[in-house]
């Protein structure tokens, strides 16, 4: 039965289509296959992620981190400004029940006869390049192909700099876990590798380093909204232009704002977006263990995502959809996803999503519709995002924020504005080293027995690994927690790695909860300060 539902999954991705029939009764026992199978929408409020369902109880503060009303930037792109949504559960009728039931599932029966050796021999093998090649060599398949030579292993892929060794033209970085869903400790390793368009990489029709150096800082000055960074040396010969205008060609090691980019591109810098063209590539791993305990980003990938900046929007275009989301919101109307076949959906931003997940065996395959809607949660209309995104506004500034993700050259830098790291910030005001207040680790690593924060001790962390990564014990067994999702392919259920039920976490929505003390809404920008780091 399993197989034959996982079959039928296979056939629908590879149609593109997605038929709704009329609504059957939805039942417990009902496997989430069955839903795709029979082209039965499960949750057509998946735009609206689990962490949403947090008991607040009034004064524990998960939200502020997505949901953002600082209009104090007049020139912000990011319309969204939807700050009155911490701790206020505005969902439609259907959206007041949660439908993330994996959040309610206790698994330690389930991982129990899981052995360490086999979970280990799991993680550790390359699920990553055999789905190129498989896409590769499929002549039908629409959608774009990724490759990375070695991805599944980043000290043979990237150099010292996060350049892709074989030319690929994707430049891994250096950034700080958005909190705290990708903090490993609650389940995920990961990175994320940006690209930028061949007429940003190349001098005269022929490619060149130092110029794709370059706009890739000028990228992340428009972002950040910077005047200037710091960067590997740039020689300004071979880029062909005075940078610095010092009246010479010279070889420099700071580049400041200015309004166009160099090399064969004609694009002007626009605040706070990418140009058009740009690309993510974020994997989404298990949580890597070596002999010695040690956590790493692990081969075996749970996901791989990827966006694309097809339509480059300005600043006042994506006002009128922003205000065509509030629209529809406000006539009640459930969120719709454009499906684009092999390429994806369609943001409506500007943007093409895609993502791949494993299927029962392991193998990345393409998500399916219903997985994919899930996306758009994030990736719309929030209100802390830089240009629907998350993880290149968060970088480390300037040169040592080019080389693959690090956790251990890291520390609690704070958010602009804020003088407190913000990890320590945000474990203050959630209440707990996740948003649903269940990692036992967290908190009997960083929090009083009263429950408050023990501020001293997580200020005494040298790096981020020493704060958010788990103890191989627990690594282990959310990555069997997560495989038993994988057996089950029950994403549209939820794919967070839990290991028990959630009891932070409200299955019904009613008027009977508790709205947030005003004191504990706050202003907050996800981008970092890190000029004292």
């Amino acid at each position: 039965m399993l197989s034959g539902c996982e079959k039928s999954i296979q056939q629908e991705v590879q149609k593109n289509t997605l038929t709704v029939t009329a609504p059957f009764k939805q039942d417990d026992d009902i496997p989430a296959v069955a839903y795709i199978q029979h082209h039965e929408i499960y949750n057509a409020e998946s735009v609206i992620p689990p962490q949403c369902y947090t008991k607040t109880d009034g004064v524990n503060n998960p939200c502020y981190a997505c949901h953002q009303t600082d209009k104090r930037d007049k020139n912000k792109p990011n319309q969204m400004f939807d700050g009155h949504l911490q701790g206020n559960y505005e969902f439609s009728d259907l959206g007041t029940k949660n439908h993330w039931k994996n959040l309610f599932i206790d698994r330690t029966e389930l991982v129990k006869d899981i052995s360490d050796e086999h979970i280990l021999a799991w993680i550790n093998q390359d699920n990553y390049s055999p789905f190129i090649e498989k896409l590769k060599q499929n002549s039908d398949w629409q959608g774009e192909i990724t490759p990375i030579d070695n991805l599944a292993y980043p000290e043979k892929a990237f150099d010292e700099f996060g350049f892709a060794r074989d030319g690929s033209g994707w430049v891994a970085f250096n950034y700080k876990p958005f909190p705290s869903t990708f903090w490993p400790t609650n389940g995920s390793t990961g990175d994320v590798m940006i690209r930028l368009p061949e007429e940003f990489r190349t001098h005269q029709g022929v490619y060149n380093r130092d110029v794709y150096l370059a706009n890739l800082s000028l990228v992340e000055i428009a972002l950040k909204g910077l005047d200037g960074i710091s960067v590997p040396e740039l020689d300004e010969q071979r880029i062909g232009e005075d940078l610095n205008q010092d009246g010479q060609l010279s070889r420099i090691s700071y580049l400041s704002k200015r309004s166009h980019y160099v090399g064969d591109t004609k694009d002007e810098l626009a605040y706070q977006l990418y140009p058009q063209g740009t690309e993510f590539l974020h994997t989404v791993r298990y949580i890597g263990v070596d002999q010695q305990g040690n956590i790493y980003n692990a081969p075996r990938m749970k996901e791989v995502r990827y966006m694309k900046k097809h339509r480059f929007k300005s600043k006042a275009a994506l006002a009128s959809s922003y205000y065509r989301e509030a629209k529809e919101k406000s006539f009640e109307n459930l969120p719709q996803t454009l499906y684009l076949g092999d390429k994806g959906v369609n943001n409506t931003f500007g943007w093409l999503i895609n993502g791949y997940i494993e299927d029962a065996q392991g193998q990345l395959r393409p998500q399916h519709e219903q997985e994919l809607a899930f996306c758009n949660g994030c990736h719309k209309t929030v209100g802390s995002t830089y240009d629907q995104t998350f993880s290149f506004a968060r970088k480390v500034t300037g040169r040592n924020g080019w080389g693959y993700i690090d956790l251990k050259s890291m520390q609690d830098a704070p958010n602009v504005g804020e003088d407190q790291g913000e990890f320590l910030t945000y474990m203050t005001r959630v209440g707990g080293g996740d948003e649903f207040r269940q990692n036992q680790e967290m908190l009997a690593r960083w929090f009083n027995s009263d429950g408050s924060v023990d501020k001293d001790k997580i200020m005494q962390a040298k790096t981020l690994y020493e704060l958010i990564t788990p103890s191989a014990e627990r690594a282990l067994a959310l990555n069997k927690a997560y495989l038993t999702i994988v057996k089950e392919q029950s994403y549209i259920f939820g794919r967070d790695a839990t290991l028990v039920e959630a009891t932070n976490v409200l299955q019904h929505i009613d008027e009977s909860q508790s709205p947030l003390e005003d004191a504990r809404q706050y202003v907050w920008d996800m981008q970092l300060d890190w000029s004292n780091l």
